[in-house]
This record gives structure tokens, C-alpha cells and sequence, in this order.
């Protein structure tokens, strides 16, 4: 052909552009094929949330249905909570269940504490273990040996009291929140509560409440203990008076508890121990109360001056009181032993050991355990006490300055 090159090359070029600028499909597209899995996976996690959601909100709903429904009262603001199916909850993070260190407690009595003990937001138990408790401020916390757990019951915040239950695992569950005060029976299986202005009652089976009742709460009063399956109701914080309130039977008793001061604990043949005004001029006793009678004093002993702060205990036989009080020619308060085999006449007390601040700890060999004003863990022993001998006193490591260590109490307490 005659062509020139110049030509030639030109439409050899010509050509080559053309066919590089022409895009032809690809057998396989990786980059499309990237884009359509991941518009499907995001599609199918959309629709997996709203389901779960959606569930989450049926049993939520049905959970909470079931302590909304007492007949004829109107639900309160607080919040009961708990898996209506007994499910066990989720542990909580990294619960970190360790033995101590052999320096932590330097406490009286050999091999430490026959008590477990809360040291700011951990809980020492007398197995040496450590137990973060996640929560704030604690007020009290008792043993559960059913369920091998404890129950523990929140300081007073803006939004209330909380309880809470505990396991050696160191998952928890909340049972309560919002709570103006909390009271749990001795045997862990009971919890009374006020509200707004109502009093509520409910029976704790694992991590749930069952047979949830309430009536009117009247003025101020707050549940401070039971007596039995009967509560016993303080109707005034600031003045004498108690009451007793059996749910079964209806409201609270009207009756003879006008006098009392203060609820010690009960007996084993059921009558609580407390302290009366009696006397002229009026004065406070030793008394043992009939909750059958509206705690009405069936037996009154005067002697000692007792305490009406609230803080002490009854052994669990019955035979001893921890409370604080002065005997003889004193002026300071102290903790006193009284011997309530001596009630038919002047009533035995002795010097124990300083003041008490918490909760009393009473184990099955006669031993009480509590914590005085300096925060210090202090061990009474009734019969070093009956021989004269003072009590045991030890500081507590791991305590922050200007806090205390709480007791936790047993069903024996």
C-alpha cells in the first residue's frame, strides 16, 4: 500500500487509544462484590436489633408487671427489679475473687474475724476472700446461707436506699432502688420497705420479690425489723413509738407501743427485747415486748441506763443483750453486756467495751462483733465479759481516713 508512514503511525495510534479507553467487564468485580456483603450484613444486624429490642421490651414489660398489680393500691415510684424467669444475672466485670493479703487485717482472735466484714467497697469474707462490691456507701449487709450469698443494703443517696444481693462469684443483682428505708428479716427471707407513703412488704426467693404487699404509711413511719412474718414499723424517728404491722391482718396495729424507745431484737420464744419509759419519774427499761399484743411489755427490769440509739443485739439464744448504756457511777456511754436471765429482778450489766456504732454480729459460740466510734473492730467474748476481762480491740487495714468498716450480720444475729 502506498501510505506514508507518518500515516501509518498515526493510525496505528489512532487505534491503540481507542481500544484503551474501552472498558470491558470483568469476570469477577472484588470491589462490587466487597460493597454487596456488606450492604447485606448491615441489613440483617438492623433487623437482629430491632427484634432484640423488641423482646428486651416484652420481658422488661412482663417483669415488672408483676409488682404492679397489688389490688387496689397504686403503684410507687420505686423500682423492683429482678428476671421474672429466675434467670441467673450476668456476672459483673472481672470480679476479681482473690485471696487477701496476710497483712490486710491485722484483727483480734486467731486466724482473723469469725465475721464477714465490708471495708469500703470491698467485702472481706472469713474464707480470706475479696469481693469487689461495685456499689457506693454501704449502710448494712447481712449472710445468706441458703443461697451462699449476702445481702446488702445501699448508705442514703438522693435517689434512695438500694438493695442488693450478692453472690461469692461476685455478680450481683439489684432487687431494690429508690427506697426511702430498708428492713431484712434475720433470715434473709424478707424485706419491708417505705416509699412515698406507702409501706410494702415482699418475700426474697433467689433474686426475685414475691407476694409484694403494702398499706398506708402513716406520718414518717419506716420498718425497722421483723418479728416473726410480722414488721415492726418506728412511727416516729424523732420520738418514742412503735408499732407492729402483719400484713395479712391489714394496716399497722393501733395499740400499746406507744412507750417504747427502741427494738433490740427478739427472743427464741418470739417476744422482742427493747427498751420502755416507765416509772415516775419516767425513766428507760429493760423490756421484753409481745408482738401478739402490739408489743405490749410483759415484763419490765430497771437498773442500767440503756441506750436508745438503736445500736445493739440479742444473742442467738436469747440470753444476752449488746447495748449501749451506763452502769454504776459512769458518766460515758459504753457498750454493755446485760444478762437477761436477770430480768425478774434488778437486770446484770457489764462493762464490755466502747460504745457501739453499727450493727451487732452475734455468733453461735456466744461472741458478739461490732465496730466502735474510731472504726476499730471490736470482739466480745460473754464469758471473758462475766470473768471481768476486757473486750478485744484491733484497727482494720484498708479503711479510708474518716470511714469505718461495716459488720456483716448472720441469721444467727
Amino acid at each position: 500500500m502506498d501510505v506514508p508512514r507518518d500515516e501509518l503511525e498515526r493510525a496505528v495510534r489512532a487505534t491503540l487509544s481507542r481500544q484503551a479507553a474501552t472498558l470491558r467487564p470483568l469476570a469477577v468485580d472484588p470491589a462490587g462484590l466487597a460493597i454487596r456483603r456488606a450492604n447485606r450484613t448491615r441489613r440483617r444486624r438492623t433487623l437482629a436489633g430491632v427484634a432484640l429490642a423488641g423482646a428486651a421490651t416484652v420481658l422488661v414489660s412482663a417483669g415488672m408487671a408483676q409488682f404492679g398489680t397489688q389490688a387496689g393500691h397504686p403503684t410507687t415510684p420505686t423500682v423492683v427489679l429482678g428476671d421474672p424467669r429466675g434467670a441467673t444475672a450476668a456476672p459483673a466485670p472481672d470480679p476479681m475473687v482473690s485471696p487477701s493479703a496476710g497483712t490486710a487485717r491485722p484483727l483480734p482472735g486467731p486466724g482473723g474475724p469469725a465475721v464477714d466484714l465490708i471495708v469500703g467497697t470491698t467485702l472481706r469474707t472469713t474464707q480470706d476472700e475479696s469481693i469487689p462490691l461495685g456499689l457506693g456507701a454501704v449502710d448494712r449487709a447481712q449472710r445468706v446461707p441458703d443461697q451462699g450469698g449476702w445481702l446488702v443494703v445501699g448508705g442514703p443517696t438522693a435517689a434512695g436506699r438500694t438493695l442488693v444481693s450478692m453472690r461469692p462469684d461476685g455478680s450481683r443483682q439489684a432487687l431494690l432502688a429508690g427506697a426511702e428505708a430498708i428492713a431484712v428479716a434475720a433470715t434473709g427471707r424478707q424485706v419491708a420497705w417505705r416509699d412515698g407513703d406507702r409501706l410494702t412488704v415482699a418475700g426474697i426467693v433467689g433474686d426475685r420479690l414475691v407476694a409484694v404487699t403494702s398499706t398506708a404509711a402513716p406520718g414518717s413511719a419506716v420498718p425497722v425489723g421483723f418479728v416473726g412474718d410480722a414488721v415492726v414499723v418506728r412511727l416516729d424517728p424523732t420520738r418514742p413509738g412503735y408499732a407492729v404491722w402483719r400484713p395479712a391482718a391489714g394496716g399497722l396495729s393501733a395499740g400499746t407501743g406507744g412507750d417504747v424507745l427502741a427494738v433490740y431484737g427478739t427472743r427464741p420464744d418470739g417476744r422482742a427485747v427493747g427498751v420502755v419509759a416507765t416509772g415516775s419519774p419516767r425513766r428507760p427499761c429493760l423490756a421484753l415486748l409481745d408482738p401478739a399484743r402490739n408489743l405490749a411489755a410483759t415484763r419490765t427490769a430497771c437498773g442500767p441506763v440503756l441506750g436508745v440509739d438503736g445500736f445493739g443485739g440479742v444473742s442467738a439464744d436469747g440470753r444476752w443483750l449488746l447495748v449501749n448504756g451506763r452502769t454504776g457511777a459512769s458518766k460515758a456511754t459504753e457498750a454493755l453486756l446485760v444478762d437477761l436471765a436477770t430480768l425478774d429482778g434488778t437486770p446484770v450489766a457489764r462493762r464490755a467495751g466502747p460504745a457501739l456504732t453499727g450493727a451487732v454480729a452475734w455468733t453461735p459460740a456466744g461472741t458478739a462483733w461490732y465496730v466502735d466510734g474510731r472504726g476499730w473492730l471490736v470482739q466480745v467474748r460473754s464469758d471473758r465479759v462475766t470473768a471481768g476481762k476486757p473486750a478485744d480491740v484491733a484497727p482494720v487495714s484498708g479503711v479510708d481516713p474518716g470511714g469505718r468498716p461495716v459488720v456483716v450480720t448472720d441469721v444467727a444475729s
